[in-house]
């Protein structure tokens, strides 16, 4: 046995032992989940009305982490910015009512903890370490497709555990929240790019979730003003900063998150201003561009704004080296990544495909 792959199996163990010693990933709001339960269910995660919905935290079996999840009350609100609002762009208006359901949020990005343990299949390697047979959750989760290996760290040397994962296309993003629904028995996956504005407004109609002076924005949000330049990738841990009004932890800045909808310049436009337009989303049709909101470590204060649109680029998998390039990274995008969200009526089927919901391989990627 190398050396490399006993330290690999050592860390396993050790991590599982003591995260179950020390209560890592167990619910923080609700009951414990019955241990019969396949999908380790927070009591509080189930909910049929928004009266009902709780924040919950999901633990995952055979891991020894778990993710928090809030509840975003339903409501309509003014997507976009105001003509006067500083350093406004032309494709943040004109503003327009949005009807929004309720759903539930991940309190924080996803990180590099929960990321890898779906791409580089640390739940199957320690349910084979502890010789727990596949159930049938197992079979269904495992089903589904995985990243192949990256070319490189794409952490870069910058920090693994606790800080937010990087680089992933929408591809990858999609992909993780299709097997966490088959892992979870609940459907995840990302937020709309209305959804996404709103859950960062919480309610507010400033520039960002605290107001307008960009001046706080160390409080709330790293960027490229407060991070210094110590580390190739200056990302930081997530949930460092203030949260905004609804509890949600850097939604200004860190990294930028992926958004279903495809970018388009003049969406807006499409909209009447005064009829709340109901879960409007610009169908993915081609690769590039889609939407990423909430700006980075990388940015500058405009960008961070809660109406601030930004997209993804070709130039994001500019360094990569294989041909074909990787449906997988964008290995250029270190300032990317992305959130989960759980609406409270998850779609049909029928929705899922007519909106593609789902993740979808463009054809030019499928050969890889």
């Amino acid at each position: 046995m190398s050396q490399r792959f006993f330290g690999l199996k050592l860390a396993i163990v050790m991590g599982f032992f003591f995260g179950s010693l020390h209560g890592v990933g167990e619910p923080a709001h609700g009951g414990e989940p019955d241990p019969k339960d396949p999908y380790l269910r927070d009591p509080d995660s189930v909910a049929k009305t928004e009266a009902e919905m709780k924040p919950y935290k999901q633990s995952l079996r055979d891991t020894d982490f778990a993710f928090d999840m809030l509840p975003i009350p339903g409501g309509t609100f003014l997507m976009g910015s105001p003509p006067d609002e500083p350093e406004r762009t032309k494709d943040e208006g004109p503003q327009h009512l949005v009807k929004v359901e309720p759903f539930w949020m991940g309190k924080y990005e996803v990180t590099w903890d929960e990321y890898d343990t779906y791409r580089t299949n640390l739940d199957i390697q320690r349910r084979k370490l502890f010789g727990r047979q596949a159930n049938d959750v197992d079979k269904l989760a495992d089903a589904v497709t995985r990243p192949t290996t990256e070319y490189t760290d794409m952490t870069f040397g910058s920090g693994h555990d606790g800080y937010p994962a990087i680089c992933m296309t929408q591809l990858g993003a999609k992909m993780y929240c299709k097997w966490l629904t088959k892992r979870t028995g609940q459907y995840y996956r990302l937020p709309t790019e209305a959804e996404w504005e709103y859950a960062c407004r919480a309610g507010t109609t400033t520039a960002y979730s605290f107001g307008d002076d960009p001046a706080q924005l160390g409080e709330y949000a790293w960027y490229f003003g407060n991070v210094g330049d110590d580390r190739e990738v200056n990302y930081q841990k997530v949930g460092l900063k203030k949260p905004n009004p609804w509890g949600l932890y850097d939604m200004h800045g860190n990294v930028m998150e992926w958004c279903l909808d495809q970018y388009v310049g003049d969406f807006y436009q499409r909209f009447d201003p005064k009829v709340a337009a109901v879960f409007p989303l610009a169908v993915p049709a081609t690769l590039y561009p889609r939407v990423v909101r909430g700006g980075s470590w990388y940015d500058e204060p405009e960008l961070l704004r809660s109406a601030a649109r930004e997209k993804s680029d070709p130039d994001w998998k500019i360094q990569d080296p294989q041909l074909p390039q990787s449906m997988w990274y964008h290995t250029d995008a270190v300032f990317t990544g992305f959130r989960i969200i759980r609406p409270l009526n998850p779609p049909s089927e029928e929705e899922i495909q007519k909106l593609v919901l789902y993740p979808d391989i463009p054809d030019e990627l499928r050969k890889d």
